[in-house]
């Protein structure tokens, strides 16, 4: 009898576990690992193996960096806890605070037509699937030039990672400026994607354009249908 080959689920709560940044970086930086907590990792993989059991080729979406009160809690990207008792029907014991961007994707997603479709179409991670903290505030890994450096191997390596686990045709972007370019220059010398396209980030739309929220909640569907 041939082997079960591995699903989408398998392959990504093992990158997930794998996860580790040992570099040396900034003084008063630190990493959040929220997949060295026995807890948050077994959310992980009930939401994903309830998600992700197949083999269906995804498209990729990247975000900047897990932020403490989303994927920094709950270890799924763009995830808060009540959204994922609310919405994915994941019950948890975790301290349930909304998060801006969460509330942002969730509200999206359910203009693409639910999570379960949205699920089957999209794998959700970021840049730097870890993320980072300085005097016990969130950072992105491009705030400080010294972190991009020293983070950017890393970077490399996840990458290459969920490149393979996804699409080659194209990968959306999320965040516009300094995120995109980041990853456009590293695609142009790794060649992970045909395409990337760049989309706004829920954190902007929703502390600066929140009474434009329709308009991008229809922007994001409107790229993400004709993937």
């Amino acid at each position: 009898m041939a082997a079960k080959s591995a699903t989408v689920a398998d392959k990504f709560l093992s990158f997930l576990k794998e996860l580790s940044l040992d570099t040396k970086l900034p003084a008063g930086v630190k990493v959040m690992n929220p997949y060295r907590d026995p807890y948050t990792l077994g959310l992980c993989t009930t939401f994903y193996q309830k998600f992700y059991s197949d083999n269906n080729a995804r498209t990729l979406l990247l975000g900047i960096n897990p932020g403490r009160f989303g994927s920094g809690t709950t270890g799924i990207s763009f995830t808060d806890p009540l959204k994922l008792e609310d919405i994915c029907g994941i019950a948890n014991t975790l301290q349930k605070k909304p998060e801006l961007s969460a509330d942002f994707i969730y509200r999206m997603i359910a203009a693409y037509g639910g999570h379960k479709s949205f699920y089957r179409s999209y794998l959700v991670s970021a840049i730097s699937p870890l993320g980072f903290t300085k005097d016990g505030k969130n950072i992105n890994y491009y705030d400080i030039p010294a972190l991009q450096k020293a983070v950017t191997p890393f970077i490399i390596k996840s990458i290459n990672e969920l490149s393979a686990m996804a699409s080659p045709e194209k990968c959306f972007c999320i965040g516009e400026g300094k995120n995109f370019v980041f990853l456009e220059d590293l695609n142009q010398k790794h060649g992970w994607f045909k395409e990337i396209v760049p989309l706004p980030h829920p954190r902007f739309i929703m502390q600066y354009r929140r009474k434009k929220l329709g308009e991008y909640i229809d922007k994001y569907v409107s790229l993400l249908v004709t993937r």
